[in-house]
């Protein structure tokens, strides 16, 4: 099923209201906490856990470009505008235990995740991190990615099944549809997929690895999945370059509405 969202500029406003409602305190604040879990030998990864009261579910979000946020104890970023990265707190307000990821210990230095995201050591990190979210929470466990980070979130879900560690279910928004340097999600084993499958996209993305023209690339390997669903949208801004964080790419300025949306879909009944 097709479901597609239409969304205007009024969400600049309403999310504009949210956070001065959450500066004053009318929105509860959520506990946070900087972990560093071993994974590899000698390897740890690193992640931010931001966790409301009454948690329905996790997420794990995924930066896109290369992966490093340059995170340090206390949770601080160097890089932090990615839309998902952004966006963490939005997670947390619709009762998800969102989880932000940084490169792993041995991928701080430059090229960090590029080129590294499908393959074993970067399964093994965040099979880590999984872990540890069903022992302290025992919730279902969404990866979630955008641009580059669906790289990942696929990846990892057509290599682990539930039952081998792997996530309950995956969402991908601003998809890799289409990629000259490495594996687009269209080319991966996807037809291993048993998961639910949500994918978000904007109907303007114009980055040229993301554009919606290819998206039956996508939709048609997921035909297979009982629970499966796209939605798309519109509106926002559109600032700077067409594949970074502050164009149609990045959700710009309807960051609100795309996370209510993903949040109803993944605590859905199925």
């Amino acid at each position: 099923m097709l479901r597609f969202t239409l969304f205007s500029h009024l969400a600049t406003a309403v999310k504009g209201l949210l956070l001065f409602a959450a500066a004053l305190g009318a929105i509860p604040a959520h506990a946070q906490q900087v972990i560093d879990l071993p994974t590899r030998p000698g390897i740890t990864q690193r992640a931010l856990v931001i966790t409301p009261a009454n948690a329905r579910a996790a997420v794990i979000l995924f930066t896109g470009g290369d992966g490093f946020l340059g995170m340090d104890s206390a949770g601080r970023l160097q890089r932090g505008g990615n839309f998902l990265v952004r966006s963490r707190q939005l997670f947390a307000d619709q009762g998800l235990v969102t989880v932000v990821v940084d490169a792993p210990s041995d991928k701080q230095r430059y090229p960090h995740l590029s080129g590294q995201r499908q393959n074993a050591d970067h399964v093994a990190d965040i099979r880590a991190v999984m872990d540890w979210l069903r022992r302290e929470h025992r919730l279902p466990v969404w990866l979630v990615g955008t641009s580059r980070g669906t790289q990942s979130a696929a990846f990892i879900a057509a290599q682990l099944a539930p039952a081998e560690g792997g996530p309950d279910g995956i969402v991908l928004t601003a998809t890799i549809l289409r990629d000259p340097r490495s594996r687009a999600v269209p080319e991966m084993a996807l037809e291993k997929l048993r998961i639910p499958v949500l994918v978000a996209h904007h109907r303007h993305d114009e980055c040229r690895v993301c554009l919606f023209s290819d998206m039956p690339l996508l939709m048609n390997r997921l035909a297979h999945l009982q629970r499966k669903d796209l939605l798309v949208f519109e509106g926002g801004l559109n600032v700077g370059d067409p594949c970074e964080a502050r164009a149609w790419h990045g959700f710009n300025g309807i960051e609100q509405d795309v996370v209510a949306q993903i949040a109803r879909w993944i605590t859905a009944a199925p």
